[in-house]
């Protein structure tokens, strides 16, 4: 019996730990990365220590920089490129795209310019039915995927069988997967969240507690609900795993890039030289530019992103901000969701 293949595109920490579950699922899995260092270490060494320290990778998970080679025979391809290499990344892999193919991305943020949604790159890179492409999301740190500890995520497709497909792919002992039919709803939540999690390292950075913290997460996610609801999303998505689960593990884990990023920032440091000192893309940065344009376009009120865009691209003192936010006009709560009746 032939064994089943799927394809990573690129082998980042969650690509590499995506691929670990995809061969602990019977895989036989090609990851593709540029780097050949990279790729010679994964083959060789069954590591990749740049992104996951203390992880092995199974035998079943090779690597290789020949894009062909990666994805021909695939049943399915996963991209997990950051948003500001999907177009290109998606323009490079389509000629060996085949309609068969299940098409799934875990990526969490907008095209930079466009502010388009991941599915929308990729449906106009490969040339494919945008219903069918599958987006999974979820709270997930990498670092723990790849140990096996207990994980659940969402994955999400308009055409209810490609989601099914991608929960059978994916789902294990230790990789709980749920299918949701809101593919708008899972990738606004799972991008915008990231926003929110540079506030919550902002706020741990500056000193403030718990109460500070809380409130900010649930502020948070009226902000993701508004917009999500203006572009199409059905409301319910961000009370799940994509939206309340994926904004908690990010906003309180120093695991999370975004978190930490926000911590630096709130300690004097520059975003350039956060940026240098991760060594690694904190998707979040981009994400609030986008989110703040998008924020003009649907005319959605999103005042923590707003407050972060002010102290990331215009130089705002990170405490100056948090006490803005805290002097807007006094409100009902539930104005910003719903109208009051």
């Amino acid at each position: 019996m032939t064994q089943r293949r799927a394809a990573v595109l690129v082998a980042g920490s969650w690509g590499t730990a995506l691929a670990t579950v995809l061969a602990d699922n019977g895989y036989d899995v090609h990851i593709w990365s540029r780097n050949e260092e990279q790729v010679n270490e994964i083959n060789e060494h069954h590591t990749n220590k740049r992104f996951l320290q203390e992880a092995v990778l199974p035998h079943n998970l090779k690597a290789t920089t020949d894009m062909e080679e990666a994805i021909t025979g695939a049943e399915l391809v996963l991209f997990v490129a950051t948003s500001a290499s999907m177009r290109e990344v998606a323009r490079k892999a389509s000629p060996y795209i085949t309609e068969s193919m299940l098409i799934i991305h875990a990526t969490k943020g907008f095209e930079t310019g466009t502010l388009k949604r991941m599915t929308t790159v990729l449906a106009e890179e490969l040339k494919t039915d945008p219903t069918r492409l599958v987006v999974l999301s979820g709270p997930s740190h990498a670092e723990e995927v790849v140990r096996r500890q207990p994980t659940t995520v969402v994955v999400a497709a308009e055409n209810m069988e490609a989601a099914e497909q991608a929960q059978d792919a994916l789902i294990t002992q230790s990789f709980r997967v749920y299918t949701n039919p809101d593919a708008i709803g899972v990738e606004v939540a799972g991008a915008i969240k990231n926003i929110i999690a540079l506030g919550a390292g902002l706020t741990d950075g500056l000193g403030f507690g718990d109460n500070a913290k809380s409130a900010l997460i649930t502020r948070g996610l009226s902000e993701i609900t508004r917009l999500g609801m203006a572009m199409g999303a059905n409301p319910l998505t961000f009370s799940g795993l994509a939206g309340v689960g994926d904004l908690i593990v990010t906003c309180t884990s120093t695991l999370s890039r975004n978190w930490r990023a926000g911590s630096m920032l709130a300690k004097g440091k520059s975003l350039d030289t956060v940026l240098a000192e991760m060594g690694m893309v904190v998707e979040g940065v981009r994400t609030t530019s986008a989110a703040h344009e998008l924020s003009q376009t649907y005319g959605v009120v999103m005042p923590i992103t707003e407050q972060l865009y002010k102290v990331l691209f215009e130089g705002k003192e990170p405490r100056k901000a948090a006490v803005d936010l805290m002097g807007r006009g006094r409100k009902h709560e539930m104005e910003d969701i719903a109208p009051i009746q």
